[in-house]
């Protein structure tokens, strides 16, 4: 049987493991790589799975790396003696470019760079995934078969990347940023807290699913719901008064920027 090795564990690693096991598809035998003896007996207790070593953890046909982007050289330079070639890493770190990682590593190692966001932890995820240069594509259709484990999942030149992260590997902090701002104004135009947090979150849930389910666009879909001189005419007024569309736009430049910077930073450039 083939074996998965996930190597860390915080909450990002953990969403991708209940995932794997999860999964009636998935069927590798799936191992985890951590540090702390405790976590390894909660995760064998929770989960029933082993904890390896990284020297014999990193033998694995698949690794999933789940480090920060700060501590991801030092993981990839301790896998590096141990890999075999054919394996695949995948790499959940931000702004870490494959050509990176591919340079610490033996040849023959298929590396594919994912981007999830936090959803994933309710199996709502969205993964983009790319390719690096060494990758085949039973490696990258193994990436994409892992990462549906946690939602969905897109395919994308990595070129890409830092644009996607800037739509959804940051997206769900705007999302929650504007239900802070909902929550706080409808706490001010009178409702209680709670009052105020259900109608927000029952809102952005099932404005959600609509737009998911629908055939229609964003667009046409607040057009539907915005009748003239009406009350959503007066909000939407606001927002357009205030250019949000160009205030979400440098929002997500600036997270596509330092996405960028931080290829760079671990590259050394």
């Amino acid at each position: 049987m083939a074996t998965t090795a996930i190597l860390g564990v915080g909450s990002m690693g953990l969403a991708i493991l209940e995932g794997l096991l999860g999964s009636d598809s998935f069927n590798d035998e799936v191992v985890v790589v951590v540090r702390k003896p405790e976590r390894a007996l909660e995760l064998q207790d929770v989960y029933g799975v082993k904890n390896l070593p990284i020297a014999e953890g990193a033998k694995a046909d698949t690794l999933i790396l789940t480090a920060k982007p700060q501590d991801m050289a030092k993981m990839v330079d301790e896998i590096a003696p141990h890999i075999n070639p054919g394996t695949l890493v995948i790499s959940v770190a931000a702004g870490i470019t494959t050509k990176s990682i591919e340079a610490r590593l033996p040849q023959g190692v298929s590396v594919v760079r994912v981007m999830p966001n936090t959803p994933s932890l309710v199996g709502e995820g969205m993964s983009v995934l790319s390719a690096g240069a060494g990758a085949t594509h039973e490696a990258l259709s193994k990436a994409e078969a892992a990462m549906a484990c946690i939602g969905k999942t897109l395919v994308v030149d990595e070129s890409l990347q830092s644009a996607a992260t800037g739509v959804s590997g940051s997206g769900p902090a705007y999302i929650f940023y504007v239900a802070e701002a909902m929550i706080a104004a409808g706490e001010k135009l009178g409702l209680t807290a709670e009052d105020a947090k259900d109608l927000t979150i029952q809102t952005i849930f099932g404005a959600a699913k609509l737009l998911r389910e629908s055939d229609d666009s964003a667009e046409t879909l607040r057009k539907k719901v915005t009748s003239p001189n009406g009350t959503t005419a007066q909000a939407i007024a606001r927002f357009e008064a205030a250019e949000l569309q160009r205030v979400f736009f440098e929002a997500m430049k600036a997270s596509h920027d330092r996405s960028i910077e931080m290829s760079k930073e671990f590259s050394g450039e």
